[in-house]
């Protein structure tokens, strides 16, 4: 058996836990980050529809990393990166 097909549970967990955070965090940095803030006309649709594409790229990307630990590992420290991003985008407007 390849090394990228063992640990599917982990990396099914990891990606759907680990993952919403992500599409969570990247619908958050595309509001505040990009022209007229979360504010602007119809941005509120756009943003509440990237969630789910974010979302299944995780899903479906999660399968290339070699073992579940290195894909908990690395999508908890994209989560970190993608929440702090937001947060410092945050203080800057406020």
């Amino acid at each position: 058996m390849s090394d990228y097909r063992k640990d599917y549970l982990s990396k099914t967990l990891a990606a759907v836990i680990l993952g919403l955070g992500i599409a969570f965090a990247g619908s958050a940095l595309i509001a505040w980050g990009t022209p007229g803030g979360p504010a602007a006309p119809n941005k509120f649709q756009f943003v509440m529809w990237v969630v789910s594409p974010l979302w299944t790229l995780v899903l479906a990307l999660v399968y290339l990393f070699r073992n579940g630990r290195r894909a908990w590992l690395v999508l908890s420290l994209a989560n970190l990166v993608l929440f702090g991003a937001y947060l410092l985008i945050r203080f800057l407007h406020s």
